[in-house]
């Protein structure tokens, strides 16, 4: 599987009141991890946009363990990957560590979404194309098998 590393410094003002990450924060982490997964794909969200007519990639569902705090001044190392792909949907893994101390771990389901052909004002999920789960997948090759 395509694996993408990310290392960062926790800034103040990641931080709450008792100096650690607020953790909504560790969600936009996620989201920015995911987002330079698929660039590193080469498919980054202005070009994924374009090519397959789709918004994007939205959430619907995440799930997290909060293990070890993160404190201002830590440097954490995100890894992120695509977990598993369905038809219209895929789980993003993050693995973030302090260290070698695993602090956060979260799995995020999103869906790849297009304009619903109907409704202006909704999405529609749409296959995952082929190429991106190959892009995704497996480094010797091998695509991630969809779940049907």
């Amino acid at each position: 599987m395509l694996t993408h590393t990310h290392v960062r410094p926790i800034e103040w003002g990641d931080c709450d009141p008792a100096g650690i990450v607020f953790h909504p924060r560790y969600l936009a982490y996620f989201d920015h991890c995911t987002n330079l997964l698929f660039a590193e794909a080469g498919f980054d969200l202005a070009s994924l946009q374009e090519r397959f007519a789709v918004v994007g990639y939205p959430v619907v569902d995440l799930r997290g363990r909060f293990l070890v705090p993160c404190r201002y001044g830590d440097e954490v190392r995100i890894e992120t990957r695509v977990a598993e792909f369905r038809n219209t949907s895929f789980d993003v893994r993050h693995l973030l560590h302090r260290g070698e101390v695993l602090a956060v771990e979260a799995t995020v389901t999103r869906v790849w979404a297009g304009p619903h052909p109907h409704d202006s004002q909704r999405l529609q999920g749409r296959p995952v194309p082929e190429t991106v789960r190959m892009a995704l997948g497996r480094s010797d090759g091998e695509g991630v098998e969809p779940r049907r």
